[in-house]
C-alpha cells in the first residue's frame, strides 16, 4: 500500500502503491500507512529528506468517496478525522527536514493536497497528467488544506477560479500558474527530486506562511483582496443562484482563512468541509456525478456473456449537424466513417464540420496539423450506398420523417453483412415502429445523440421490442468506444430524455398561456438550477420543430392524443406570428445581430400577463416537479429500468440541476411521501399532469425511497 525505503544518501522514499486499486486513493487504510511512513521518516535522524511519489502511472487520485461518505455520517467523528489529517500535513510542513512531491502523473483533490503540504513540487512533463482540486464539481470543497495553501502559494485571484471551477490542468499549465515548482522529463523525476533534497532543500524547508512577517497579498483586508471577493461573490451568486452550498463554503474558507494564521485557517476549512459532507446537495452530486456516471461508463447494465465488439468502420446516413457530429465523434475514436448524403455537396459539407472543429483544436494547440489530416482521412464523404459495405454499424441521422427513414434503412441494409447493426438517431419516433422497415429487427436499435455531438457526452440507447441482447451489448460497446456515456431505455414515444425534457419546456409555455410574466418564468427556470429558462430553451430547440413533432404525434395517436396548455402558444407562435425560434432570429426572444438576445417586447400583447403573479418559489416547484413526476411514470412504465440511468440522463442530457442529483434523486431529496402530497396539491390546482403514479403512492405508503440511505 505504501512502500518505504532509505538509500545510502539518507533520502527516504514514501511510495504510494495500492495493489488492490487501479489508482491510488486516500482512505482509512492508505492514510494510516502513509502517516506511519511520514512519522518514521521525520523521527529518523539519518533521514535528510523525503520523496513522496507513486509506483503507479498516476500519483494519487484523491479521496475514496465511499469511505468519505460513510465517515461523514457521524459529523463529530468526521471533524476529528479532518483535524487529524490537517495535523499530519502540518507535521510534514514543520518536520525540520525537506519533503518533495515527485508528481509522476495525475494528482487530484487530496492527492494534490499531499503535494501542497510538501516543501517542493516537481512534476514529470506528462501532457496526459492532470493536476487540480476538482472537489467542487461533486458538491464538496478541498478538505485537506487546499483552500488555505493554494491561495497563499499562488494568490487568491488565481486560486479561487481553480477551486470554484474544479479546473484540472496539465503539468505545463500548472507550472505557469505556480501550482508546481519544476517540470522535468519523466525519466529524470526522481533524480531531480533527490538532488533538490540534498542541496536546496536542506535550507528550503520552511513554508512562506511559517516565516516571520508573511502576509497574504490578496487577503480581504487589502484593496486588491476586497475587489476580488466583492466581484467574486457577485459572479458566484449569478452563476449558482445560491443552489450550491459548497461554493459559498469555498468562498468563506478562503475569505476567513486568509485573515488568520495557517493553523486557524485549516480549522476553518475542516469545519466547512464537514458541513459540506452533511449537505443533501453534496450527497446527490457524489452519487450521480461520480458513482452513477462511473457505473454507466463501465457499462454496468450491459447484457452478460456477449463478446465485446471491436469496431473499425461505421456508416452515418445524413450529413446534417447531427450526422456530421456523429462522424466527428467516431473519427476521433480512430474509426473509419462513411458519411453519406443525397448530394456530394451535402456530404462534403458534413465532413467540413469535422475540419472546422479540428482547426479550432489546432489553433488551441490541442492537436497537430498531421493528426488533423489523419482524422479527416478517416471520413469518406459519399452519395453511394455501396460504400457502406464492411460497416460494423450504420447510424441513420436523416430528417424526422418515417418514410425517409424507412427508405434509407432498406438501402443501407442491402449493403450490410447480416451481423451488422442498424441504429436510428431519432429523438422521438418509436424504434419498434422504425424497425418495421428493417429486414432484421433484432439488429435494429436507437442511438439518440445530443446536439452538439462534439460537446454533449450522453447517448441514449433505445431498445426496440425485437432488439436482441447481443445488439444492445454491441451498441453499448460502440458508445464506450467513442468515449460517450450510455444510458439504456426501452422503446416509447419520446423515449426517456425527450419525453421528460419536454415537460420543462411545456410547463413554461403553459404558464405563459396562464398569464405568468415571461420574465418570471425565465428567471424561475434559472433559479431552479436549469441552464436556461423554458422559453429560451424552446427557441433553441425550434418552435417549428416542436410544432411539427406535435402534429406527427397527433396523426400517430389519433383519438388517443391529448392536447395541453402549451399547444395554443406553439400554434400561435408558428402559424400566426411566424416566430419559429432562434434559427430564424425571432421566437419568444429577439436575436439582434449586434447585441444580446432579449424577450420579445410584444409577447404581452399576444399572451396577456395577469395583474397578480405567482410566488417565484411556486413557479420553480412546478418546473422541477413536473420533470420528476414524469420520470416516475417512465419508471412505472419500464421505459427506464435503472434509477441511476434516469439521474445520469437528466443531468447529462438536458441539464437538470446537478445539485438536485437528477430527476429521481430530487424525489428522494424532498422525500417520497411529501413529494406525493405536494404533487397532489399541484394536480388539484394546475391539472392532472402532476398526479403521482401508483409507483410513488405505493412507495410513500411503504416508507420507501429510490436510493438506500
Amino acid at each position: 500500500m505504501i512502500d518505504y525505503s532509505i538509500d545510502g544518501d539518507g533520502i527516504a522514499a514514501i511510495v504510494w502503491n495500492m495493489a488492490d486499486r487501479p489508482m491510488n486513493v486516500m482512505n482509512g487504510d492508505s492514510l494510516a500507512a502513509f502517516r506511519e511512513a511520514v512519522y518514521k521518516a521525520i523521527q529518523d535522524k539519518a533521514v535528510k529528506g523525503v520523496i513522496v511519489t507513486s509506483a503507479k502511472n498516476d500519483f494519487v487520485a484523491g479521496a475514496d468517496l465511499v469511505n468519505l461518505l460513510k465517515e461523514s455520517l457521524d459529523a463529530a467523528k468526521a471533524l476529528q478525522n479532518s483535524f487529524a489529517l490537517q495535523k499530519l500535513f502540518r507535521d510534514i510542513e514543520k518536520a525540520g527536514k525537506p519533503f518533495v512531491a515527485a508528481i509522476n502523473g495525475t494528482a487530484l483533490g487530496g492527492g494534490y493536497e499531499i503535494c501542497l503540504a510538501c516543501h517542493r513540487r516537481i512534476a514529470a512533463d506528462n501532457p496526459k497528467a492532470l493536476i487540480g482540486l476538482p472537489e467542487a464539481s461533486i458538491g464538496l470543497l478541498p478538505g485537506a488544506g487546499g483552500t488555505q495553501r493554494l491561495p497563499r502559494m499562488i494568490g487568491v485571484s488565481k486560486a479561487l477560479p481553480m477551486i470554484l471551477e474544479s479546473k484540472k490542468v496539465d503539468p505545463k499549465a500548472a507550472l505557469a500558474l505556480g501550482m508546481v515548482d519544476e517540470l522535468v522529463a519523466p525519466g529524470e523525476l526522481l533524480i531531480r527530486a533527490k538532488a533538490w533534497l540534498l542541496n536546496e532543500g536542506q535550507t528550503g524547508h520552511v513554508k512562506p506562511w511559517d516565516q516571520k512577517g508573511f502576509r497574504v497579498p490578496e487577503a480581504a483586508n487589502t484593496p486588491k483582496g476586497a475587489q476580488v471577493f466583492t466581484a467574486g461573490n457577485g459572479m458566484l451568486r449569478a452563476k449558482t443562484m445560491g443552489n450550491y452550498p459548497n461554493a459559498q463554503y469555498i468562498m468563506s474558507c478562503v475569505y476567513e482563512g486568509m485573515l488568520v494564521d495557517i493553523d486557524t485557517g485549516l480549522k476553518i476549512e475542516s469545519r466547512y468541509f464537514v458541513a459540506c459532507t452533511q449537505s443533501k446537495e453534496a450527497r446527490n452530486m457524489i452519487r450521480s456525478l461520480f458513482f452513477s456516471i462511473g457505473e454507466a461508463n463501465k457499462l454496468a447494465n450491459r447484457p452478460k456473456n456477449v463478446p465485446t465488439q471491436a469496431y473499425t468502420k461505421v456508416g452515418v446516413l445524413g450529413a446534417g449537424m447531427m450526422g456530421a457530429g456523429i462522424a466527428y465523434a467516431a473519427s476521433s475514436a480512430g474509426l473509419n466513417v462513411v458519411l453519406l448524403d443525397s448530394t456530394q455537396e451535402a456530404a462534403e459539407k458534413g465532413k467540413a464540420y469535422t475540419a472546422g472543429l479540428l482547426d479550432k483544436r489546432v489553433k488551441a494547440k490541442k492537436t497537430s496539423e498531421a493528426d488533423k489530416e489523419k482524422q479527416l482521412g478517416l471520413i469518406k464523404a459519399t452519395t453511394s450506398y455501396d460504400d457502406l459495405k464492411g460497416c460494423d454499424l450504420v447510424i441513420e441521422a436523416v430528417f424526422e420523417d418515417r418514410a425517409i427513414k424507412a427508405e434509407v434503412t432498406k438501402k443501407a441494409e442491402a449493403q450490410l453483412e447480416p451481423t451488422a447493426i442498424f441504429a436510428s438517431n431519432t429523438s422521438t419516433l418509436p424504434i419498434t415502429g422504425l424497425a418495421e422497415a428493417s429486414s432484421r429487427p433484432a439488429n435494429f436499435i436507437g442511438l439518440h445523440f445530443f446536439s452538439p455531438v462534439d460537446k454533449m457526452p450522453l447517448v441514449e440507447i433505445i431498445r426496440g421490442k425485437q432488439t436482441s441482447d447481443e445488439t444492445l451489448a454491441r451498441a453499448m460497446d460502440f458508445v464506450k468506444k467513442i468515449r460517450k456515456t450510455p444510458i439504456v431505455v426501452n422503446d416509447s414515444r419520446g423515449f426517456y430524455t425527450s419525453r421528460v425534457f419536454a415537460t420543462y419546456v411545456t410547463e413554461g409555455l403553459t404558464m405563459l398561456a396562464e398569464g405568468v410574466a415571461p420574465a418570471v418564468i425565465e428567471n424561475a427556470g434559472k433559479m431552479a438550477g436549469m441552464p436556461v429558462g423554458p422559453l429560451a430553451l424552446a427557441d433553441e430547440v425550434s418552435l417549428e420543430l416542436m410544432h411539427r413533432v406535435r402534429s406527427q404525434t397527433r396523426k400517430d395517436l389519433g383519438d388517443a392524443y391529448k392536447s395541453d396548455g402549451s399547444e395554443p402558444v406553439l400554434q400561435a407562435m408558428v402559424e400566426k406570428l411566424g416566430r419559429i425560434g432562434k434559427k430564424a432570429g425571432k421566437g419568444f426572444y429577439d436575436y439582434p445581430a449586434d447585441g444580446r438576445k432579449k424577450l420579445w417586447a410584444d409577447l404581452g400583447k399576444h399572451f396577456p400577463v395577469k395583474a397578480e403573479q405567482p410566488d417565484v418559489q411556486d413557479v420553480i416547484k412546478r418546473l422541477v416537479y413536473i420533470q420528476s413526476v414524469e420520470t416516475a411514470r417512465c419508471l412505472e412504465e419500464k421505459v427506464i429500468i435503472d434509477v441511476r440511468d434516469a439521474d445520469v440522463g437528466s443531468i447529462m442530457g438536458w441539464g437538470f440541476p446537478p445539485f438536485r442529483g437528477g430527476t429521481v434523486s430530487n424525489i428522494d431529496s424532498v422525500g417520497v411521501k411529501p413529494f406525493v402530497a405536494e404533487c397532489d396539491q399541484l394536480a388539484q390546482k394546475f391539472g392532472a399532469r402532476f398526479t403521482p403514479p401508483r409507483l410513488l403512492r405505493d412507495m410513500a405508503d411503504q416508507g420507501k425511497s429510490f436510493y438506500a440511505a
